[in-house]
């Protein structure tokens, strides 16, 4: 066990399988639908959450995790763990990362340092993984730390949706609200600058914004290593179209296609799909060759394996 905890937020949509290889410890937002509430991917999966998104004529709304919430985590840690570091959904879209500070004031017995990401789903997610790394290999309570917020500038993340209603309806639209009404048919390409959601281009159609985010990673990124991932909400078959496109044009050593969260779907609706990424160190490891060339690349087995974990 590392000694240093490593907490985030189910809004960093985490695969659960390096939440487990790391011990991430994820305090979950709250989806609330009709009258019932629900923790975000643990009594909702993504699954049944588009699914009943489809169904319902009700929308969904969302709430951040109670102080209540992450004083039972940090008080749980604090009795194993010499330090946590927490990493959290910026201050401007959620009050988290505040209950958050206000949580280990009141709950821990040992340091804590709260990180706001600056970014959300698994952009946020890269700088957890990052964190993690370096406790997972014995890292002090400040490298750990230093680890999280160095990554922060490093992280891209751009994504583009059909319909700008839900993340208008949720409260979250941004800059974008300067396209609520247009009645042209666009797709805008959005991504989150210091914490708020910026419209980086505008474009005419979803194949067009596509091609566009995969552009400015290539200007990004060229033939250096690349960590990255594909986001979607409910379209997985356009999110391995797009991989295969990155398998065939990229270096990457790290790569998962990752699916929002209830708590992010409610916000965005269905059909949204993104990229995040960040280009690494020189010293990275070359990909592993799996003899398959996969549609997924090999996904959580490959980026395991590359990080000494399996």
């Amino acid at each position: 066990m590392s000694k240093i905890a490593v907490v985030t937020d189910s809004v960093a949509c985490v695969p659960e399988e390096l939440q487990e290889a790391y011990d991430i410890h994820v305090v979950p937002f709250h989806v609330i639908w009709d009258g019932q509430e629900y923790r975000d991917g643990v009594d909702l999966t993504p699954t049944e959450f588009y699914r009943l998104f489809g169904q319902n004529k009700s929308y969904p709304t969302t709430s951040q995790p109670s102080l209540a919430d992450f004083v039972r985590v940090y008080a749980r840690l604090s009795k194993t763990h010499e330090g946590i570091v927490s990493i959290h959904v910026p201050a401007e879209l959620t009050g988290a990362v505040n209950l958050a500070r206000m949580a280990a004031q009141e709950a821990a017995t040992v340091p804590v340092v709260v990180v706001d990401s600056r970014l959300a789903t698994i952009a946020e997610g890269f700088v957890v993984l990052e964190a993690a790394r370096v406790a997972h290999a014995g890292g002090s309570l400040d490298e750990v730390a230093a680890a999280a917020e160095s990554m922060i500038p490093r992280v891209h993340f751009y994504a583009t949706l059909d319909d700008l209603k839900h993340l208008h309806r949720g409260g979250r639209i941004g800059e974008a609200a300067t396209l609520l009404g247009s009645k042209l048919r666009i797709n805008p390409i959005l991504s989150l600058e210091n914490g708020r959601v910026r419209v980086f281009s505008v474009v005419r159609t979803r194949r067009t914004a596509v091609d566009k985010m995969l552009e400015m990673m290539w200007d990004e990124a060229g033939q250096r290593p690349l960590h990255a991932s594909v986001f979607h909400g409910d379209a997985l078959s356009e999110a391995k179209r797009i991989a295969g496109e990155i398998e065939s044009r990229f270096n990457c050593v790290e790569f998962y296609i990752t699916t929002f969260t209830p708590v992010m779907g409610a916000h965005t609706g269905p059909g949204v799909i993104g990229l995040a990424f960040y280009t690494g160190e020189p010293e990275d490891p070359a990909p592993a060759d799996d003899g398959g060339g996969g549609g997924r690349l090999g996904l959580l087995g490959r980026s395991l394996s590359l990080w000494g974990l399996i």
